[in-house]
């Protein structure tokens, strides 16, 4: 890493290609949003930021699983929940019992936020090595590929967690329910979406990215339900 902050360009690359491309799509998600009533843009930026910082705790979780668990396939749902769980626990931070929560849609506003950072951190990791071994054309392909598939990942499972809050907004008696459900979709998508990345020989390219658009117009269709159900309400936290 040392070697790393001695060659100011990798460096320079290596954040461009880890924040442009979750940078893009909190822009296009923050779009979906109710326009009469924003979200704070600061408040934005910090789940931005300590979505960024759980990657850290990640990274120390996932290795010691690698202890733990020897089957690859076990170890590829575990990483998806420790990964999911991690940014619940940081928007939670942020959300819970702080009244910023005013309407449905805010929920996957925020949670989108916080996965956006955890992936732009992860794409800025993962871009380091290409760009030093292979250059910067090599390295903007790979980050490419970040940004069409493991970048939209993050959003759309975590978005889950966040749309599943919204839709109990006005019943909070089974606000755990609906909770338990998001997080075990984010997680089924996030497991699924890496079992076929890593046992993929590049012919399904199509059919992974195609399976994950379809989820984000599912997404899109629910946050639009959000947007109708919210109208200025008080906070139903």
């Amino acid at each position: 890493m040392s070697e790393l902050f001695k060659d100011p360009k990798t460096l320079l690359y290596a954040i461009l290609g880890g924040a442009v491309p979750a940078l893009f799509w909190l822009w296009f998600w923050l779009k979906e949003e109710d326009a009469d009533n924003p979200e704070p843009k600061g408040l934005v930026a910090i789940s931005f930021i300590i979505g960024a910082i759980m990657v850290i705790f990640a990274i120390a979780l996932e290795k010691d699983t690698l202890t733990i668990v020897s089957d690859k396939n076990m170890q590829t749902i575990l990483w998806a929940a420790i990964e999911e769980l991690l940014k619940v626990v940081a928007i939670s931070i942020i959300i819970l019992n702080t009244g910023i929560v005013n309407e449905p849609i805010d929920y996957p506003m925020y949670f989108i936020s916080c996965a956006l950072g955890f992936a732009a951190f992860e794409n800025f990791l993962y871009l380091i090595h290409p760009i030093q071994v292979n250059g910067a054309i090599v390295g903007a392909l790979t980050g490419n590929l970040r940004f069409i598939g493991s970048t939209l990942l993050h959003a759309i499972a975590t978005s889950m967690v966040g749309s599943a809050l919204g839709l109990s907004f006005y019943i909070r008696q089974y606000r755990p329910v609906y909770l338990l459900v998001g997080i075990v979709l984010a997680i089924s998508l996030h497991s699924v979406f890496n079992f076929f990345i890593m046992k993929g020989d590049g012919s399904n390219f199509l059919s992974v990215f195609g399976f994950l658009w379809v989820v984000t117009i599912i997404n899109i269709l629910i946050f639009e339900k959000l947007k109708r159900m919210g109208g200025g309400v008080a906070t139903s936290q």
